[in-house]
């Protein structure tokens, strides 16, 4: 979301549950039912800033939050 325009986003990596998501359609190709697969949380979470919608509404964001972020977008 942060890349389309908005201030900031956190939530899962969606590579990473893409990935998962290829693992699951393999076992069900090769003859696994969807009914007796787990239902895996996410694990890795990332944290995206976009520093221009920032700059536009006027928000000073913490050098410190800057800093543990996972991507800055100018």
């Amino acid at each position: 979301m942060a890349e389309e325009g908005c201030l900031m986003s956190y939530g899962p990596n969606l590579s990473t549950l893409y990935r998962r998501v290829a693992g699951y359609v393999v076992r069900i190709v090769n003859g696994g039912t969807p009914a007796a697969m787990p239902v895996e949380q996410p694990t890795t979470f990332e944290v995206v800033v976009n520093l221009n919608t920032a700059r536009t509404l006027g928000v000073e964001l913490p050098v410190s939050f800057l800093a543990r972020a996972d991507e800055l977008i100018e």
